[in-house]
């Protein structure tokens, strides 16, 4: 049972010494009181019928794995974009503890957000000398240039208020009266990621311009802003920046984090890298327009960009797959006067190729895929491009005007014909669906292998293999680094799910003699 320098062993292998299937035996039949395995077999089975789906789709009261998370999660992700700027929680250390957690698993990187660790007393009388001290603290240790506040749930209940706070904190010398620190009202019982990324952009928007619009010009400084809104693919943001240089476009990406979360193991520890910088944000209004990346999941930006920039705010759609990018570029020609140049065309052209190349290993192929609103809009779309089949699309975190506009994407497709979705469900309602309306695959994030296990635990004929697109991603590596935007991500994403296609047939066919009718190795 003991490991030694030469013989370390990781947990599943380790658990399966002897010593350890004798402990866990004993435990459970002496300290668990367990439930008889033919009643958990019976239980279980009973799950993967209609008649339980039934029961499962009423439920009221209770989530099971929502498939989005907090919004003070999206606040962080927002602030970590901008230069030398210090993401800073007014709530609890576990709060914050939890966000730090959930990005370093996902990006692999030190993830530096402070909280002011409020607790019992705070919770009575209030977080104002939490966040006074926090302030000063986080100042002199870390000596960010921006401090951006945002809450959590027991600041949101106690009904504390940022704005009087920070205000109050200044006045009394915590922090210098010239620091910008702009803030977001991010309550975690409500809304999710998306909400707080977006309402934390705001909060920056307000704070470096709301106030200095007198000599402010739209279309001045020639320029194109593009907001990405909660973007974990770090190649997204590359993707973006080179797309826009090809054109010749000065485009601003407002908030972006892609140094910060991927700095270089060279001997230096940078705490600040990269990011917008204040200057840039300030000039924002002068830009010509403003497109949102993620429109679904950017409303208060938009509100703001429209109302107070005076900028048209253009719609797209999120730039995923042929027909999507084809549209953001064509947009951003319309609005600069800029050509799509031959190197992106030839890009295209590639990407048309590689569909033709692989349509018919995709083509009738059903999918269920879950995630936020743009990305899952996105992903659809693309999918019914390749021939494949979204059979069910589930969205916890969208709103009945997501789902008409997800049913007109459907219908424009003979290949959307028969697609459910489910709006404000979670990954319990979309296990049940996994039994009764089995697709051939699942895409989503890392907590589908949850449910890509149970399925195989009916048996091999009933199982769902996962494909890992979104966020986040804990089980595999290095994935936050790939591209999901542009003719480029469409690639990508094209290349896993041929692939993974191709995996479970080579899956299906391994027995010698009695399934492996091809014997070519390029099929």
């Amino acid at each position: 049972m003991s490991q030694t320098a030469d013989n370390v062993k990781p947990c599943y292998p380790l658990f399966g010494q002897p010593e350890y299937k004798e402990l866990l035996a004993d435990k459970k039949a002496t300290k668990e009181d367990p439930t008889d395995a033919a009643k958990v077999a019976e239980i279980f089975e009973w799950t993967t019928t209609e008649e339980y789906k039934e029961l499962n789709f009423n439920r009221k009261a209770l989530t099971v794995d929502p498939a989005k998370a907090c919004q003070p999660l999206g606040a962080v992700l927002c602030a970590l974009g901008f230069e030398k700027t210090l993401p800073y929680v007014h709530g609890s250390q576990g709060c914050v503890a939890y966000f730090r957690t959930y990005f370093n698993r996902h990006f692999k990187e030190p993830i530096m957000t402070v909280s002011d660790s409020m607790t019992e007393d705070a919770a009575v009388f209030g977080g104002q000398q939490n966040m006074k001290d926090g302030l000063e603290n986080a100042v002199a240790l870390y000596k960010p240039e921006i401090v951006a506040v945002s809450t959590t749930c027991m600041a949101e209940v106690i009904g504390d208020d940022l704005n009087a706070f920070i205000g109050n904190s200044k006045k009394d010398g915590a922090i210098p009266q010239d620091m910008p620190a702009p803030y977001a009202h991010t309550p975690s019982f409500v809304g999710s990621h998306v909400n707080g990324w977006d309402g934390m952009f705001e909060g920056f928007a307000r704070c470096f311009t709301l106030n200095s619009m007198d000599d402010k010009e739209v279309g001045s400084n020639g320029k194109i802003n593009l907001v990405p809104g909660f973007e974990t693919y770090l190649g997204n943001y590359r993707v973006m920046k080179r797309m826009m240089a090809e054109m010749g476009v000065d485009a601003t990406l407002l908030s972006d984090p892609s140094e910060v979360l991927d700095t270089p193991a060279d001997g230096e520890y940078r705490m600040y890298e990269g990011g917008t910088t204040q200057d840039e944000i300030k000039d924002a209004p002068n830009a010509i327009d403003t497109l949102l990346l993620q429109p679904w999941g950017l409303p208060k930006t938009k509100k703001f960009v429209k109302g107070t920039w005076n900028q048209p705010c253009t719609e797209i759609a999120m730039p995923m797959g042929l027909a999507a990018t084809d549209d953001f570029l064509m947009k951003v020609s319309e609005l600069t006067g800029k050509d799509i140049p031959d190197s992106l065309a030839l890009e295209r052209g590639r990407l048309v190729d590689m569909m033709q190349d692989s349509h018919t290993w995709l083509h009738g192929k059903k999918f269920a895929l879950y995630g936020d609103p743009d990305f899952v809009m996105g992903l659809a779309s693309f999918l019914l491009e390749l021939g494949a089949e979204p059979s069910i699309i589930l969205c916890n975190n969208a709103n009945k005007r997501w789902g008409k506009a997800m049913q007109k994407v459907l219908d424009a497709s003979p290949f959307g014909k028969d697609c459910e979705i489910h709006i404000g469900k979670d990954l319990w309602h979309l296990r049940s669906l996994l039994f009764t309306n089995k697709p051939d695959f699942v895409i989503g994030n890392s907590y589908g292998k949850f449910l890509q296990r149970d399925t195989l635990a009916k048996g091999k004929e009933f199982e769902v293999p996962l494909i890992r697109l979104g966020f986040p991603i804990f089980d595999r590596h290095h994935m936050h680094r790939q591209t999901t935007l542009g003719y480029e991500g469409a690639m990508q994403i094209l290349t896993t799910l041929v692939n993974e296609v191709l995996a479970k047939l080579d899956d299906e066919t391994m027995e010698i003699a009695v399934t492996d009718y091809n014997f070519d190795l390029v099929r």
